[in-house]
């Protein structure tokens, strides 16, 4: 709900043009509830992105031991695709947004370094390759680059093209 209200507002008047206090006038509750949920105006977009990497890494561990790292890298992250096919009109303008807004860029780009520990302990924990926890690291990070630039390519797509196709793409690109 309160996050809804956000986007909205977002959407109509701009990232940088909106306040907290924007946010709960029209959401009709005290500034102090919305901090509550959302630390900043860009948790308020998005805040979701913290689950999400641990579901991805959960999605890792349960990949078969037999795959390879990188082809467990790409199916974990059917997690985030399907996140965006559950609403892909919603998923499109945020992504838009986020795009647009140097300050939502960033806090994505921080939320998502996050992600990088919680896939390198889960390629770890797969065992699949006794590799060095750098090597795991680096593929989590390229990971993540390939999600960001299929979803990149897809939002300017309008959505058009496949994001999981796209991300299939990435993925290859890095395996030649």
């Amino acid at each position: 709900m309160l996050a809804e209200v956000a986007l909205g507002l977002f959407r109509r008047d701009g990232f940088d043009k909106v306040t907290i206090n924007d946010i709960a006038a029209a959401a009709g509750v005290s500034r102090s509830t919305v901090l509550r949920y959302f630390g900043t105006k860009e948790d308020a977009v998005l805040g979701a992105l913290d689950a999400h990497g641990e579901q991805v890494a959960d999605a890792l561990r349960a990949r078969p031991a037999g795959e390879d790292d990188w082809a467990a890298l790409r199916r974990a992250l059917d997690i985030v695709v399907d996140i965006y096919r559950q609403d892909p009109d919603a998923a499109l303008t945020t992504t838009r947004l986020v795009l647009a807004t140097p300050a939502l860029h960033t806090r994505q780009w921080e939320k998502q370094h996050g992600w990088r520990p919680a896939l390198a302990r889960a390629l770890a924990e797969r065992g699949a390759s006794p590799r060095p926890e750098i090597t795991h690291t680096v593929r989590a990070a390229a990971a993540l680059d390939c999600l960001n630039i299929a979803i990149a390519h897809w939002a300017r797509s309008d959505n058009t093209l496949d994001l999981a196709d796209l991300l299939d793409e990435a993925f290859a690109a890095l395996s030649v």
